[in-house]
């Protein structure tokens, strides 16, 4: 792979056949499947990386190769909203009168230009090529006129000329300048609770490729054990907590090959964690994970109620997710078990459960890092239909336990409309509940905010959005 320019056709040179750029293509596949079968790209990709290598070949196709297939996607997708801007200003049509696919050929382009070190030239050329060959000779003409267009300014140049003034109107400005949504921006900025400092760093660390992190499973893997893998440090607040400073592939590590640690934010990490150490009245020896899949917080949680000789039962609607459950869960110490049902529906008795966690489905606006079309895919009608799921799934929790026992509501989502409205609203029916301070169990986290409950935050804490309320049932 080359980012190397091909030579232009001189006049009466025999036709010359596009040159097939396999990282470029791979690229392009990966979009394209993303906007037409709304995939996510971190389950679209590595099925395409491991298909490069098989027919390319190691030599043809290697790590490198791989890594900038990847950041080609994914930094495409977190800049997609600015790309738009730009590329606007260099057509002579609305954008959604250029066809899909020759918009993804030029956002690819623009973030050559843009978004990455690749020489303008080759970025510019390597584009055009690939327009040659997946849209054919006379679309190329086009991708190689609108980038040669942009490619005459920088990013912070093309920034002043299509971002509104900040003054002028600021959520519009910070929306083209950071690529998101104007009211995505709105939302994250209503839950920061203000001022502009705060909400550029969100904004900007909402496109900044997350590290891969680790969890040591309690009583199958250690974080020793995980800290002797090449560039990996201790997280930064849990304990079981492991990140790889470079990438990394993780399932190239014993211990997540054998299911003994797992990849798993240190923010959804910690949310467990609260909920295992909350004090509670009486017994602590059955605990209930209401919205299991895909099993990452399970798998914790099950094996922390291991260590205490508590069982663990993880509940997941969705049978296929059930599964996922099922395989993260195999080999934990202790007992538990793994079923499919309906989380608003309980199949169990009122007052079964000493610990229920409920991570209840929701916009997923807090973890735009690792999903960045996420955040143009959903829209604000997207909180009517999981409002009324999420607060049937909190009453669901608070009847399922037991008087003095404890309940976690998580969602990983910061906008207001999904935390504290949903835990407000919830506690009005329920006055035999009441929040507790979830900050103290949590210790060395800094800026947890005024309380109880907990928001943490990819700019201050280096986790996914990822918002906790604990309830203890009183009576």
């Amino acid at each position: 792979m080359s980012d190397q320019p091909h030579r232009s056709r001189k006049p009466g040179k025999p036709y010359r056949r596009p040159q097939k750029d396999p990282v470029r293509i791979l690229a392009f596949e990966a979009l394209r499947a993303v906007d037409e079968r709304d995939a996510y790209a971190n389950l679209v990709l590595p099925p395409l990386l491991r298909k490069a290598r098989e027919k390319e070949g190691p030599d043809k196709f290697d790590g490198r190769d791989a890594a900038l297939a990847t950041e080609l996607v994914y930094g495409t997708l977190r800049r997609q909203g600015t790309y738009d801007a730009v590329i606007s200003a260099c057509v002579d049509r609305p954008l959604r009168e250029v066809d899909p696919p020759v918009l993804d050929v030029l956002s690819l382009g623009v973030h050559q230009l843009l978004g990455t070190r690749i020489p303008s030239h080759a970025a510019v050329s390597a584009s055009v090529e690939l327009a040659r060959v997946v849209l054919g000779d006379g679309r190329a003409k086009f991708v190689n006129a609108v980038l040669r267009k942009v490619a005459a300014h920088d990013l912070d140049e093309w920034l002043e000329k299509v971002a509104p003034p900040y003054d002028d109107d600021p959520e519009d400005h910070l929306a083209v300048v950071h690529s998101h949504p104007r009211w995505v921006v709105s939302a994250l900025w209503d839950s920061l609770g203000g001022g502009r400092a705060g909400i550029e760093e969100l904004l900007a660390a909402d496109n900044e490729r997350p590290e891969v992190t680790l969890v040591a499973r309690p009583g199958r893997a250690t974080t020793e054990e995980l800290l002797r893998e090449e560039a990996s440090v201790a997280g930064r607040w849990s304990p079981y907590a492991v990140r790889l400073t470079e990438g990394g592939e993780p399932g190239a590590i014993d211990a997540v090959r054998d299911g003994r640690a797992g990849v798993q934010d240190e923010g959804s990490q910690l949310v467990a964690l609260a909920l295992a150490n909350a004090p509670l009245d009486g017994s602590d020896a059955l605990w209930l994970d209401g919205c299991a899949g895909p099993g990452g917080k399970a798998a914790l949680l099950a094996a922390l109620a291991a260590e205490r000789g508590a069982a663990l039962l993880a509940s997941e609607k969705q049978p296929h997710r059930a599964g996922l459950v099922a395989k993260a869960l195999a080999g934990n110490p202790g007992p538990y078990q793994v079923i499919a049902a309906d989380g608003t529906r309980p199949p169990w008795r009122p007052g079964s459960f000493d610990r229920v966690l409920m991570d209840v489905p929701c916009t997923g606006l807090g973890a735009l890092r690792r999903r960045p079309e996420a955040r143009w895919r959903r829209r604000p009608e997207d909180l009517d239909g999981f409002g009324p799921l999420q607060r049937g799934l909190l009453r669901t929790a608070l009847e399922s336990v037991r008087v003095g026992g404890v309940v976690g509501y998580a969602t990983c989502s910061p906008h207001l409309a999904e935390t504290r409205a949903v835990v407000s609203d919830i506690l009005k029916q329920y006055p035999e509940a009441e929040l507790i301070d979830a900050r103290p169990l949590l210790p060395g986290v800094p800026e947890l905010g005024d309380g109880p409950d907990i928001q943490l935050w990819p700019h201050l804490h280096g986790t996914d959005a990822m918002y906790l309320a604990l309830i203890k049932k009183t009576g």
